[in-house]
């Protein structure tokens, strides 16, 4: 299994190649909002009459068919649904559908054909990555779908995190002058500034250094795919079926980046809390006020615990080892391993709090029996010496 992941030397940004290309593919648009606890598929699909996610299929180890079996399936495949078309104000028509996963997060895709050269493409991914707000589009959508779904929403949020990415799918190359398309190391060699540009959404002439490391974010399995991937878009190079499973891997990441970041801000809530009382004094009396918080604290560490486990084990690689590594080098680039040890650091000092004042309670309650035993023993010893019994 090919895999290119050393950068060899890219040309600057400025140096094209002369060779003018079609590229036919499209773009997609992913839109992701955590709105809830979780979701209750069984009770989803009653509701909507809408049919489950098909599994991601693996690659063949041969040329031969691609066997049913998936190597990568989801341990409760989402909700999949339509949704009405997209125009943009560019006259850009999108389709798009939109998915309901078990651990609380929606996810839209728009999709767009695409056919051109790469300025146009690279102007496209400028302009939307930085100058359409799809979030808005899609906020409107996911309350529409969320109103009519209510009765299978777990612990609804009042506030949405939400998290966009584009992928940029291409299918083809075809070159102005009837050569064959280019092969993967050519496409690296001549044209991986344009790649750059594209993944960056910048339509400026690149750095080298910019250019090499975004090229170094590149795997392939075939010697005619590539998959370049960056913190907020990808490209790939593939045909529809052999992007599937990439484009499922990136979605899969990208909500999993949203459920930590839903995790960090509900622990530093909960973090900012307890250290407000806690500045408030640990007295012998005021010790009592730290059960109930601990209390609290305790039951947010085990929804954490619960919820973590929960997505972390969504979806599973049984033996499509190069998904696993596909999705590993999408999670680091798109920023998971980041808020997973933030949460994972948080989750110690709570765990470290929560002693704290489960200890401080226990003090103060040993305090107040050890107070009640001699407030006894001095009524004993008074009515004892006036000669009457207690």
């Amino acid at each position: 299994m090919p895999e290119l992941t050393n950068p060899s030397a890219l040309p600057a940004a400025q140096e094209f190649a002369p060779q003018e290309l079609t590229l036919h593919g499209s773009v997609l648009v992913l839109l992701q909002f955590d709105v809830c606890e979780a979701i209750r598929l069984d009770a989803l699909r009653e509701i909507l009459g809408a049919r489950t996610a098909p599994k991601p299929q693996p690659r063949p180890l041969s040329p031969a068919p691609v066997s049913s079996a998936s190597a990568v399936e989801y341990d409760r495949p989402p909700v999949v649904e339509p949704v009405e078309p997209l125009v943009l104000a560019s006259g850009e028509r999108l389709t798009g559908q939109i998915k309901y996963y078990d651990y609380g997060v929606l996810s839209i895709v728009f999709e767009l054909p695409f056919s051109g050269g790469w300025s146009r493409l690279a102007g496209l991914a400028s302009r939307w990555a930085w100058d359409i707000d799809f979030a808005a589009e899609a906020s409107r959508i996911v309350r529409d779908k969320l109103t009519r779904a209510a009765s299978a929403i777990v612990k609804p949020y009042q506030e949405w995190l939400n998290e966009d990415y584009l992928i940029f799918h291409i299918r083809d190359i075809v070159p102005s002058d009837g050569r064959p398309c280019p092969t993967v190391p050519e496409l690296i060699q001549q044209h991986g500034a344009r790649i750059a540009q594209v993944v960056r959404g910048d339509t400026g002439n690149l750095a080298e250094s910019e250019v090499n490391e975004v090229m170094q974010s590149r795997i392939s399995y075939y010697a005619n795919d590539l998959a370049v991937i960056g913190w907020n878009a990808a490209f790939l190079f593939d045909s529809a079926s052999g992007a599937e499973t990439a484009i499922q891997l990136l979605e899969y990441a990208n909500s999993q980046l949203l459920e930590f970041r839903h995790y960090d801000d509900l622990l530093t809530e909960e973090l900012e809390r307890v250290y407000l009382l806690l500045d408030q004094g640990t007295g012998t009396f005021a010790r009592w006020r730290l059960a109930r918080s601990a209390t609290r604290l305790h039951t947010v560490l085990l929804d954490v615990d619960e919820l973590t486990e929960h997505a972390d084990n969504a979806i599973k690689f049984l033996s499509d080892m190069f998904s696993a590594r596909f999705y590993k080098l999408a999670a680091q680039k798109i920023g998971v391993p980041d808020y997973k040890d933030l949460v994972t650091q948080k989750v110690r000092t709570a765990e470290e709090l929560y002693r704290f004042m489960v200890d401080q309670f226990n003090q103060s309650r040993a305090f107040f029996l050890e107070l009640t035993v001699v407030i006894i023993l001095v009524i004993e010893l008074v009515y004892l010496f006036r000669g009457k019994p207690f």
